[in-house]
């Protein structure tokens, strides 16, 4: 079989895929995009039914392309997004080849050798944009033995999906506080385990949070602030957006818990560090409405203050006096969504250097190895590189890169 070459392959077929052919086209690289399923696939099949963003339609989405008929202040459901990045590659007609998967990639003269389920492809440049969502992680603490249904979040739809019974919800970022409110709402009894997170409201003094994140610096904050490593943020869009509140989720009914452990027998131990999470969450809250207020003084902007904005509700049964075992059985717990993040997996993918977690070694995406590239990443350049808007800007940056090693094709092999 022929060797197809290419000047940059680009390995992914999402937000990151279509904004890094956007820009390589602007530049006058040729290139291909391989996905193995459909464009945007992980918005389509691996999120649960109901998903809404988690900002605003007028912040997430590209520079170059509204969402179709849609509010700007809304939040678009999962299929739109979708939809959106469809559309988008259209508009700036990227070379997307979809049903193909990248098996291995290895070095060769002149730049890389990939294997793929429809052949070979040599190229100079590779662009791994497959983001970091690539291996769901479940902790191996509740045995099968008892019989609880365990799901990850990429494998959630529905309340109706779940057995009869109570729900324990693993994980208090986006995905768990989110996940852990439908079920409440679906008439479950639901115990939700809350970890070290961030909260912040969802709008303030008449603006979104993406916007104050915005003028107070930090989408473009280069380096994670310390103590803040493993902080995940839990934000809602759901509903027209709300705010994430674990006090308001205890008073409909919720049991909150601190980070889940082991399990013996069909007891689960649960740390203590409940009443530390939720005040963590708490400080967070009321530092983005202190950078606020403050920002509102310096530049006179003319926003309504918000007083009630600071008012907590008063602390439940189950905060003041946490449970440090849950015994799944007695509470009638049917099945585990564990919201516990993901893994990368770059097996396919053996050359440059990854840390022990797996992680790619690079410099705002760039690799060691001329010619690779990462893009999609967490931090990769700034906070907002995961994110839609944020990639859009740092691929931006690397099809300048690539552009300046100038054309050429590698020798077949």
């Amino acid at each position: 079989m022929a060797v197809e070459q290419i000047d940059t392959l680009v390995v992914g077929g999402g937000q990151a895929g279509i904004a890094m052919s956007e820009h390589l086209g602007r530049c006058g690289v040729a290139h291909l995009v391989l996905e193995r399923h459909r464009i945007a696939e992980r918005w389509r099949s691996e999120r649960w039914d109901s998903l809404v963003a988690n900002g605003p339609a007028w912040h997430d989405r590209f520079p170059n392309m509204e969402f179709d008929g849609l509010d700007p202040f809304s939040f678009a459901p999962k299929e739109r997004i979708a939809d959106y990045f469809e559309a988008y590659a259209r508009q700036v007609k990227a070379p997307v080849r979809c049903g193909v998967e990248v098996r291995h990639v290895e070095r060769a003269a002149g730049g890389f050798r990939v294997e793929t389920s429809q052949g070979v492809v040599a190229c100079r440049n590779l662009v791994a944009a497959t983001g970091p969502f690539q291996k769901p992680l479940i902790p191996e603490v509740v045995p099968e033995s008892l019989g609880i249904l365990q799901v990850h979040s990429t494998g959630y739809r529905n309340p109706d999906q779940l057995p009869a019974g109570a729900v324990m919800v693993v994980g208090s970022g986006a995905s768990g506080s989110q996940i852990a409110d439908e079920l409440l709402r679906a008439g479950r009894r639901v115990y939700l385990a809350v970890g070290p997170h961030g909260r912040p409201p969802i709008r303030y003094r008449g603006k979104d949070f993406v916007w104050w994140l915005g003028v107070l610096g930090e989408w473009d904050a280069r380096t994670v602030k310390a103590g803040m490593e493993h902080i995940t943020i839990a934000v809602s869009g759901a509903h027209g957006g709300r705010t994430v509140d674990f006090r308001e989720f205890a008073a409909r009914g919720m049991t909150l818990l601190g980070r889940a452990g082991a399990v013996t027998g069909s007891v689960m131990a649960i740390a203590d560090d409940l009443q530390r999470n939720v005040a963590g969450g708490d400080a967070h809250y009321f530092g983005v409405l202190d950078g606020a207020d403050a920002y509102v003084a310096a530049h006179g902007l003319d926003l309504p203050e918000e007083p009630g904005a600071r008012a907590m509700l008063p602390d439940p049964e189950c905060l003041t006096d946490p449970l440090r075992a849950l015994d799944l059985k007695a509470a009638g717990i049917g099945a585990i969504v564990w919201a516990t993040g993901f893994a990368m997996d770059y097996g396919w993918l053996p050359v440059g250097r990854y840390d022990p977690k797996g992680r790619p070694m690079h410099d705002r995406g760039v690799s060691e190895v001329p010619g690779l590239y990462f893009l999609g990443l967490p931090w990769l350049s700034r906070r907002a590189s995961p994110f839609i808007w944020g990639v859009w800007h740092d691929a931006e940056y690397l099809a300048g890169h690539i552009a300046a090693r100038g054309q050429g094709f590698p020798l077949a092999g």
